[in-house]
This record gives structure tokens, C-alpha cells and sequence, in this order.
């Protein structure tokens, strides 16, 4: 049997700090790990192509509480997979995504939003 431990955050603290994060930042990374310790290669590769493009983004690690930042999560786009970019409260997809603007240059100027 597989150690589940203790969840950090209820979950109607995930959904607050996922409200919050969307309110305040304009573009916000949902992963798993931090920026100087990505915990998958998604996260990894989602870090590093925003990073490619914005110098100010927020992370947030949603490992200490998976269950519930996934289910906040969903709430918002619709899609259970982590990691997940918002850029003015918008979702806009995970590494794949990301992928994928990237290669057609339109990665910078999603990024960029409304500002």
C-alpha cells in the first residue's frame, strides 16, 4: 500500500489560494516542485519555455496538497492535468500547450496577454 501523506490545504484552501494566484498574477504556473526543483519532466518543460519569454511569473507548488489543487484546478479549466498556465485569469494550457504556441511563435504574445 502506497504512503498517502496528510494534505497541507483543505480544499476550500486550494481554492482560495487558486482564486487568489489567478486575481493576482498576470501569468501563474500550477506544478508540481518549485522553479529550482521542477518533481516532473511536465512541470519542467512548462517552467522552461515561460521562462524563455517573462522574467515575472508565480509559481505554485501544488504538491502539498495534490488531491485538492487538482480539484480546484478542474473547477477553473475544465482539465485535471497538472501542470496548467493562466495568464490573466485565463487558462491556457499545460506543457503540451505550451509546446505548441512555442513552435508557431505565438508563445511570447499569449504570455504577454493584456499588458
Amino acid at each position: 500500500m502506497a504512503f498517502q501523506p496528510e494534505s497541507e490545504l483543505t480544499a476550500e484552501e486550494a481554492a482560495e489560494r487558486v482564486e487568489e494566484a489567478l486575481a493576482n498574477d498576470d501569468v501563474v504556473l500550477f506544478m508540481k516542485g518549485n522553479r529550482l526543483m521542477p518533481q516532473c519532466g511536465y512541470s519542467k518543460r512548462a517552467l522552461g519555455l515561460i521562462s524563455q519569454h517573462v522574467e515575472e511569473f508565480e509559481t505554485v507548488d501544488v504538491l502539498p496538497a495534490l488531491p485538492e489543487f487538482r480539484e480546484a484546478l478542474e473547477a477553473e479549466s475544465g482539465w485535471e492535468t497538472i501542470p496548467q498556465t493562466y495568464v490573466d485569469g485565463e487558462f491556457v494550457g499545460g506543457s503540451d500547450i505550451l509546446a505548441e504556441l512555442d513552435e508557431r511563435g505565438e508563445l511570447a504574445e499569449t504570455l504577454e496577454g493584456d499588458a
